[in-house]
């Protein structure tokens, strides 16, 4: 059975995939696309590790506590190259994944804490 933590890291994983998506998406479709390809590399990245780390907890995997640890850090890279723009759509990325980092952390922490 998932612990909370566990539960709220992968809502905010799949939270986080889903706002990177639609913001590489909506970013494809800008006049100037070459100033959003730096974004849109990181939005892909951000959510291709967002949904390898739901499944990774979901099924109990051995490794998910270091999947998680690099998704926290890929993620607060993506919010910090969405943060560069003010349209809504980086905005909105930003915040899911700042909030998805600190459930990684949330949840890295917590298991610290039980495993010790």
């Amino acid at each position: 059975m998932l612990s909370q933590k566990e539960i709220e890291c992968i809502r905010a994983c799949n939270d986080c995939a889903t706002a990177c998506l639609q913001c590489a998406t909506t970013s494809l479709i800008q006049d100037d696309i070459q100033k959003m390809i730096g974004c849109i590399t990181q939005d892909m990245e951000c959510a291709n590790i967002c949904k390898l780390l739901s499944t990774s907890i979901a099924q109990g995997d051995k490794h998910r506590l270091d999947v998680c640890k690099l998704c926290a850090d890929i993620c607060e890279k993506c919010a910090e190259e969405c943060g560069k723009h003010d349209m809504e759509h980086f905005q909105k990325c930003t915040a899911a994944c700042l909030r998805c980092a600190e459930k990684c952390r949330d949840l890295i922490s917590a298991s610290i804490t039980i495993s010790a």
